[in-house]
């Protein structure tokens, strides 16, 4: 069978893309940053054009930057309670700063409102999620591990990747073969529920195989079983994430939210589970240290 333009460009963008990555999130520090703060840069600026199809104006010369100092801050400071200070003082100033933009600098008829509460949710929606990468990073620095195990680090964040990439992939070979039941038909006509469930299963599975690795670091207290919660409740959230941007493109009239990646759309299209997960994957890994 003849292989197709589209699907040479997937498989040639992975290839590089993935490998790079794992690279960069292992040698973590500004690696892991400079990547990070150039995606949510990218993202926030899809997330603005997405939005501008619509009524909204946002104003991305504030939102932009907001949305890669989000993850700056983090990589500067990878302690939660250090960057959630700082943050929610750029977001403070963010908020005022484009409430007088849209204010003073537009007229009323472009809706200010509408238009200010997307450029701050573009800021949060990608750089505010992408920050909690650094910071599940940075877990073993941060809580003092000696000998510090970089490993550890990797691993953390390859948790809600695993989880994420493995729910979405069975999602979609699960509802190719099988799947007839329309799960969201609003937001995203070809997903299924038979598909979704396949998704979850994966999700589950690949957070108990994350269980068996994680269970010799002390950091957290994974356990296979915790780790099938953990993949289950991350799973879903991935799932809404996907259909949460199937909506703002769904919205806008797009297929894809960019063309950076062929074959692959947009940043917000190879990320948008992971805006939900990533965050979500810290939370629950900080809840563990209250088991017993």
């Amino acid at each position: 069978m003849k292989m197709s333009a589209e699907l040479r460009a997937r498989i040639l963008v992975a290839a590089v893309g993935i490998p790079l990555a794992l690279l960069l999130i292992h040698l973590g520090d500004w690696y892991l940053g400079a990547l990070l703060i150039a995606a949510a840069a990218l993202g926030a600026n899809e997330f603005y054009a997405l939005a501008s199809a619509g009524e909204a104006r946002p104003v991305r010369w504030l939102g932009i930057p907001a949305a890669a100092m989000l993850v700056l801050l983090a990589v500067h400071d990878p302690v939660f309670a250090g960057w959630s200070a700082r943050g929610l003082a750029l977001v403070m100033t963010l908020v005022l700063l484009t409430a007088c933009a849209v204010v003073f600098c537009r007229r009323i008829e472009e809706d200010p409102l509408l238009s200010a509460s997307a450029t701050v949710l573009g800021a949060l929606y990608t750089g505010g999620t992408l920050s909690f990468a650094v910071l599940l990073r940075s877990v073993p620095e941060v809580a003092g591990t000696i000998p510090v195990n970089r490993w550890e680090g990797t691993l953390l964040v390859l948790l809600p990747l695993a989880v994420t990439w493995a729910g979405d992939t069975a999602a979609f070979f699960v509802g190719r073969s099988i799947g007839k039941t329309r799960l969201a038909p609003r937001a995203s006509p070809g997903k299924t529920v038979e598909g979704g469930i396949g998704g979850l299963a994966a999700s589950t599975a690949a957070g108990v195989a994350a269980g068996f690795v994680l269970d010799g670091f002390g950091t957290f207290h994974v356990t296979p079983v915790t780790g099938g919660v953990i993949g289950l409740v991350l799973g879903a959230a991935a799932q809404v994430g996907d259909l949460a941007e199937s909506v703002l493109k769904r919205e806008a009239g797009v297929k894809d939210s960019g063309a950076l990646l062929p074959g692959h759309g947009g940043v917000l299209d190879r990320l948008d589970s992971l805006y939900f997960t990533l965050p979500l994957a810290y939370g629950l890994l900080c809840l563990t240290r209250y088991l017993p």
